[in-house]
């Protein structure tokens, strides 16, 4: 395998102490706005928005550059019906079955239930793929590194680009979730890794009265 080439650095900015100071903590205050929203409006968003965080998304970090990931934007009504049909099967399975009491336990706060009528409501529904291998031209898989840890970090930074653009997103996890494969005619090498629901925030939309750890909590400098 050929080493790979190396260009100059030359997209870094560099900024004086006062002013980085200054934009992260208006980057902290712009993304401590941030909740996830399970009431969504059905206002139409430009495309282009989503392009451009997808964009975002796309220029993450990933184990050996392989970037395991691939990005299904939905927003045909149709579809959205059909994955909330499948997702909402799985879903009273969970809740009225398969789920252990502690988890319904820690779930009981957020008023969560079988019922997501999100997913066809929403403008957009972004589903993200895991890729665990490729398949070369001459049929040999290819294994991915570090898989679930650089999809983790693309569909971080898009949630913060979305947030950053003005909308709202929830993370939706069906388990399990291989009807995405068939509804959206993905390959059997990628794997479902969340439903991303973006859209506006519906004018009566509420969210749970919780809080985050605090630093002492949550950090340690050593």
């Amino acid at each position: 395998m050929p080493a790979p080439g190396f260009v100059p650095l030359t997209k870094y900015r560099e900024f004086p102490a006062e002013e980085m100071v200054s934009r992260a903590k208006s980057f902290r205050d712009d993304m401590l706005r941030r909740r996830t929203v399970r009431q969504f409006s059905r206002r139409p968003v430009p495309r282009e928005v989503i392009e451009d965080c997808l964009c975002v998304a796309r220029s993450a970090p990933s184990g050996a550059n392989k970037q395991p990931w691939h990005f299904v934007v939905v927003s045909d009504a149709e579809i959205k019906a059909r994955i909330r049909a499948a997702a909402e099967e799985e879903e009273r399975s969970f809740y009225h079955g398969r789920a252990p009491k502690e988890w319904l336990d820690a779930l009981a706060p957020l008023g969560t239930d079988e019922n997501k009528p999100y997913l066809e409501v929403a403008p957009y529904l972004i589903v993200i793929f895991a890729q665990h291998y490729e398949v070369s031209r001459d049929g040999r898989k290819l294994k991915n590194y570090y898989v679930t840890e650089s999809v983790g970090i693309a569909t971080g930074m898009l949630i913060s680009a979305i947030h950053m653009a003005g909308l709202v997103a929830l993370t939706h996890t069906p388990s399990p979730m291989g009807f995405l494969n068939q509804i959206l005619g993905r390959p059997a090498q990628e794997k479902p890794f969340l439903i991303l629901v973006v859209g506006y925030p519906d004018e009566e939309a509420c969210v749970p009265d919780i809080s985050k750890k605090t630093s002492e909590e949550a950090l340690t400098f050593v």
